[in-house]
């Protein structure tokens, strides 16, 4: 029982160690103290209101761009065309988003995201098939369970409806 105590232990010394590695290598690391996405997505400045307006426009640009370019614009009528000018329009406004303060709040999230999805440990081959036969048998079960209350039920009701 202690032996495997003892490897538990190491093991989460080493989680431990590796992740501090890993958070000290990011750029969000501020003065020793790290910088939540949380506390990033929080402040915010003029430039970030500016460029939401500006990503929120473009949208709106890009779902009226279908119906009201071609009558403006003759290459438009080719349906390349547009889907290119759209799939443009939303790749401008991602970028416009990513620049915000919240746009870089999401990358931290994503990249503490990767550092979480490291540190799972996966079932193997004969836990998932275990499992995976544990959740069929319950959902047999409960189908059952259902169906039986089901036919009560309209039984019942049959008796008073007639």
């Amino acid at each position: 029982m202690s032996n495997d105590q003892d490897n538990l232990e190491t093991k989460l010394s080493d989680a431990k160690a590796g992740a501090g590695g890993m958070l000290s290598k990011g750029k969000h690391i501020s003065a020793g103290n790290q910088t939540t996405a949380v506390e990033v997505a929080k402040t915010g400045s003029i430039k970030d209101v500016v460029l939401w307006l500006l990503a929120a426009a473009v949208l709106i640009g890009a779902t009226l761009v279908n119906q009201y370019l071609p009558g403006y614009w003759q290459p438009a009528n080719d349906v390349w065309v547009r889907i290119g000018i759209i799939v443009a329009l939303i790749v401008f406004a991602l970028v416009c988003l990513a620049l915000t303060h919240q746009g870089r709040a999401f990358k931290i999230l994503l990249k503490d995201a990767a550092v979480e999805l490291r540190r799972v440990t996966w079932p193997g081959k004969d836990e998932t098939f275990q499992y995976t036969w544990q959740v069929i048998v319950m959902i047999a079960i409960v189908g059952f369970l259902v169906w039986l209350l089901d036919n009560f039920f309209n039984w019942f009701v049959g008796i008073f409806i007639g």
